[in-house]
């Protein structure tokens, strides 16, 4: 069964690893974030730590069966009751339900655990696999967006109710 783990600073080197093994799958479609990024993790895991503390974000580790860190999903700009949400999938886990259970996990932790009524998300069009999640999960469609340049939608989930 999946689990999330909230960020943790223990987490570094694996979230590294996992970042590294997965650079060239996520940058098919999403912008890759740059050679800054891996030079200077430790500096920005310790960023994302201080920006959960604060209360800004809630950022977790997607854990599958044997433990493996299969993805990452990401409450952020938490305000007035609402966050986005962020998530990624790495390649091995990727189509086997893993994105949808994660959310689903999250949406429930967001409204149980973080006091959050609504969640917030963005993906480009041409990302079907990601339209598709949140589709599954609850989220309708509340608007266009562009996104890194490129089109995409906005959307929704209310979290009144969420189990």
């Amino acid at each position: 069964m999946l689990r999330l783990e909230r960020l943790r600073a223990d987490h570094e080197d694996a979230l590294l690893a996992f970042e590294r093994e997965n650079r060239a799958y996520f940058a098919r479609s999403v912008r890759d974030r740059g050679d800054a990024y891996f030079a200077y993790f430790a500096d920005r895991h310790r960023a994302l730590l201080a920006e959960q503390d604060e209360g800004a974000c809630h950022f977790h580790l997607v854990l599958d069966e044997a433990g493996e860190l299969a993805g990452r999903v990401n409450l952020v700009d938490v305000e007035d009751g609402t966050a986005e949400l962020g998530y990624r999938i790495g390649e091995r886990a990727a189509g086997r339900g893993t994105a949808t259970a994660a959310v689903r996990e999250v949406c429930r932790l967001a409204a149980a655990q973080y006091g959050l009524r609504a969640l917030r998300a963005v993906t480009t069009l041409d990302n079907a696999a990601s339209a598709a999640v949140l589709r599954r999960t609850g989220f309708t469609v509340v608007g266009e967006v562009v996104l890194d340049g490129r089109p995409g939608l906005g959307y929704r989930r209310e979290l009144v109710g969420t189990p």
